[in-house]
């Protein structure tokens, strides 16, 4: 599991997220979180799953991350990627 900050709601992250989570492969979800985050699920290769990582470094234009968390998690066996409510 992935905890995104900074002004990352209102500018398509979970858009954003999913585009480059379904180009590497990857299946989880992503949702907004009320305190302003983003938190996502992502499971795949260990490459794939770096690069999603880096990518959440910078997000989409417009976004400002201050800060990427790893928490942990469990893989539930998904199925694609999606936005989450």
């Amino acid at each position: 599991m992935v905890r995104v900050t900074g002004r990352v709601q209102g500018v398509g992250f979970r858009a954003w997220t999913v585009r480059e989570a379904q180009t590497l492969g990857l299946e989880g979800w992503v949702r907004n979180e009320p305190d302003g985050s983003v938190r996502a699920v992502i499971a795949g290769g260990e490459g794939a799953v770096a690069a999603m990582l880096e990518a959440f470094a910078h997000g989409p234009p417009g976004a400002a991350v201050a800060d990427v968390v790893r928490e942990p998690g469990e893989d539930v066996g998904l199925s694609g990627f999606r936005i989450a409510p």
